[in-house]
C-alpha cells in the first residue's frame, strides 16, 4: 500500500487574495451560503482539489491532481479554521482592481483627493442607513471612474472595499474616527433621526476644521490627499481631547 501526503496551499488571509481570488470570493457571498460552506468551497477551490465522490462511510472521495483520497468531513472541518479570516472584515483595504474594464482607484486611498473620499464616504453611510443598492452603485461610479453596471457579486466588492477602508482608517486615525460598532446604531451614524442632514453636518464640520474657518480656502483643502486631511483632523482631534482632559482637572 502507498502512502502520500496531500497538501492544501491555500491563502493566509485577504491581503493575499488576487482579483480571481476575490471574485470567487464575492460570488459566494452573494449566494447567501453559510460560513463554513464558504470556507469549505474556498479550501477545496484554492487547494485544488474536487469532490468526485462520496464512499459509503460517509466520507468524500477528493481528486487533486492524479491523486484521489479520502476526506471525513471530520477532516475537513478541522482545515476551516485555517480560512476564518474570510468571515471578517479585512483588516486593510482590498478591493477589485478592474470592473468592466475600468480601473479603480488605489485600495487605501493614498493620492486619492478628500473630496473625492467625502463623496464616497457619504454614499457609503448613505447605504448603512438605508440598505438602498443604488448607492452602492454611485459608490461604484466614483471608485472606478465612469456609471457601471454592477453584478451582484460586484455590489458586494465595493460595500467590503468601504467597509475594510473605514476600519483600517478607524485604527490608523482613532481619536478622529471611530469603529462602527463603537456607536449605538451600529454604524457610525448611530441613531439619528435625519441621517442625510447629520452627513451633511459632519461633512461642513470637516471642511471648517481643516479651512480653519476660511471659506476662501474651501478648495484648497478639498484637494488635499485623504491621508494628508485626515492626519490633520487626527491630530486636531488629539488635541481636543487633551484640552477637554486638562480641563475637567
Amino acid at each position: 500500500m502507498q502512502t502520500f501526503n496531500i497538501n492544501f496551499n491555500v491563502p493566509q488571509g485577504w491581503h493575499e487574495l488576487g482579483d480571481k481570488q476575490l471574485r470567487y470570493v464575492y460570488q459566494l457571498i452573494a449566494a447567501d451560503i453559510s460560513a463554513d460552506e464558504l470556507k469549505t468551497l474556498c479550501l477545496l477551490q484554492w487547494g485544488g482539489a474536487k469532490v468526485v465522490g462520496r464512499q459509503a462511510s460517509g466520507a468524500y472521495l477528493l481528486r487533486k491532481g492524479r491523486f484521489f483520497f479520502e476526506a471525513t468531513p471530520e477532516t475537513i472541518a478541522g482545515l476551516l479554521p485555517y480560512l476564518d479570516w474570510l468571515v471578517s472584515v479585512p483588516p486593510a483595504p482590498v478591493r477589485l482592481s478592474k470592473i468592466n474594464r475600468r480601473d479603480a482607484l488605489p485600495a487605501d486611498f493614498q493620492g486619492v483627493p478628500f473630496e473625492t473620499y467625502i463623496v464616497c464616504d457619504n454614499l457609503y453611510q448613505g447605504y448603512l442607513q438605508t440598505r438602498d443598492e443604488a448607492l452602492l452603485d454611485q459608490l461604484a461610479t466614483v471608485l472606478y471612474g465612469r456609471a457601471i453596471t454592477l453584478k451582484p457579486f460586484e455590489r458586494i466588492s465595493v460595500f467590503y472595499w468601504m467597509a475594510s477602508l473605514k476600519d483600517f482608517f478607524s485604527r490608523r486615525f482613532p481619536d478622529f474616527l471611530q469603529p462602527a460598532a463603537a456607536t449605538s446604531g451600529g454604524n457610525l451614524l448611530g441613531d439619528a433621526p435625519n441621517p442625510a442632514a447629520q452627513l451633511q453636518e459632519a461633512m461642513d464640520a470637516q471642511i471648517r476644521a481643516l479651512t480653519k474657518g476660511d471659506p476662501t480656502k474651501e478648495a484648497e483643502v478639498l484637494a488635499l490627499d485623504t491621508w494628508r486631511a485626515l492626519t490633520e483632523l487626527n491630530a486636531q482631534a488629539k488635541e481636543f481631547k487633551q484640552l477637554k482632559q486638562q480641563t475637567a482637572k
